[in-house]
């Protein structure tokens, strides 16, 4: 067995007379991940991390009426060690973990865009949270990890079937004159990415254009220029989404408002940086698909939505400039 050489104990007396402090500092310990050997010993793995945690823990404990005293100790002998590696076994927790994916799989295809998108959040935070205080990893840890991988791509495919991988590759600057009065074809169903790019793509660069929605990359005829799916002519370079990609081979990325808006669709659609204005942005497109708008009717509504968004953080640039003078 791999021995550990150390193990820190907490010996803590809380503050009778604080029931909130009691609660939080019993939180805080709870989720460092502690095993409780009796009432008021706790146990970690030792690390320079650990240490450091439970010294900030010990010294919230004493300034609010508690006492706290950290000790460093290695295992008495193997089978000490093997008592003590018990105590942080998350086979159970990751078990749950997987039987609640389970359960989560059911619900993904009558689920909105926002839905999905909360419950990835939620059940990323669920892993993570497993995760960080599985101090010795197992079989249960590795069989976590690819449910949890499996879940995502689940999610993915039902949020965005046929969502393009992403490619290494330069983007060469086209000239607009060359691309007026095309047929321009994406996947069906559109989200943040998709209703951005062909947005960005009446106002700036094809005035005329016309839209296929796609049932299939596959369905997509060989005039047309396809976007925002594997194989089309423009889709995701590097780290950047199609909306990203078309700006930037057009030449639009010095407009006004350009730079704040493609971080905003960058982070809806493969995180970032957070943006204000993503939360309001995704509420009204998931609204409107709840009203049952088609992908020409959801164009022509949000629209309008992303012409004031641009204004807005063409505002924000500028205010940005005067500040910096």
């Amino acid at each position: 067995m791999d021995m550990v050489k150390q193990w820190l104990l907490l010996v803590l007396t809380l503050p009778t007379d604080n029931p909130t402090a009691r609660m939080r500092y019993w939180r805080a310990l709870k989720a460092k991940g502690c095993a409780t050997l009796r009432d008021g010993v706790y146990l970690l793995p030792a690390s320079e991390e650990a240490e450091a945690d439970l010294l900030d823990l010990g010294q919230g404990i004493g300034e609010a009426g508690g006492t706290a005293h950290l000790v460093c100790t290695p295992s008495r002998d193997e089978s000490q060690e093997v008592e003590f590696r018990s105590m942080f076994d998350k086979s159970a927790d990751f078990d749950a973990f997987i039987k609640s994916l389970a359960e989560a799989r059911k619900t993904l295809s009558v689920l909105t865009p926002a839905e999905i998108t909360r419950l990835l959040r939620r059940v990323r935070k669920d892993f993570e949270a497993i995760s960080s205080v599985d101090y010795f990893p197992s079989d249960a840890s590795t069989r976590a990890e690819a449910a949890w991988q499996d879940f995502v791509a689940l999610a993915d495919t039902v949020l965005s079937p046929g969502e393009p991988h992403q490619v290494e590759g330069n983007i060469r600057l086209l000239n607009r004159e060359e691309y007026q009065g095309r047929v321009w074809a994406t996947r069906q169903r559109l989200w943040v990415d998709r209703v951005a790019s062909a947005w960005l793509i009446r106002r700036f660069i094809d005035g005329q254009a016309q839209f296929i929605w796609l049932t299939s990359p596959a369905d997509c005829p060989p005039d047309a220029l396809g976007f925002d799916f594997d194989g089309a002519a423009f889709s995701h370079v590097g780290d950047r989404v199609t909306y990203e990609v078309l700006a930037a081979s057009f030449g639009l990325e010095a407009e006004p408002g350009m730079l704040g808006l493609g971080t905003m669709v960058h982070s809806l659609d493969i995180g970032g940086a957070a943006v204000p204005e993503a939360a309001g942005f995704e509420a009204i497109m998931t609204g409107a698909k709840r009203r049952g708008l088609g992908d020409d009717a959801l164009l022509t509504e949000i629209s309008p939505v992303l012409d004031s968004l641009l204004e807005h953080f063409a505002a924000a640039e500028k205010d940005a400039a005067r500040k910096r003078q």
